[in-house]
């Protein structure tokens, strides 16, 4: 089926939406967490896997940060501070930050 005129403006617009608020989550590397507790705080904040989060910390410990997973602005302010208060809850420097989703 072809697409109406209305359909195809109304898909070009939600997907307008969509990605205007789209933010990343962005873990920073730093000397003193333990990469067990990343791979951890991964798994529980974000639901990864073990070997996606294994992943995710080695991005992380090699580049310097790595994005946790890409979500509406609120969702990602949410999630970055479950990680930051995680940190700090059992002693560690993590930090996290969100950034706007880019082309």
């Amino acid at each position: 089926k072809q697409k109406t005129a209305y359909e195809m403006i109304w898909w070009l617009e939600f997907r307008r939406v969509l990605f205007r608020s789209s933010y990343q989550v962005i873990l920073i590397n730093d000397d003193f967490t333990p990469m067990e507790f990343v791979v951890f705080v991964l798994q529980t904040v974000f639901g990864h896997t073990h070997q996606k989060s294994t992943e995710i910390m080695m991005t992380v410990h090699t580049k310097g940060k790595g994005v946790c997973g890409i979500f509406s602005k609120e969702i990602a302010e949410m999630m970055s501070f479950e990680v930051n208060t995680m940190a700090k809850d059992h002693g560690h420097p993590l930090l996290s930050e969100i950034e706007p989703l880019t082309d």
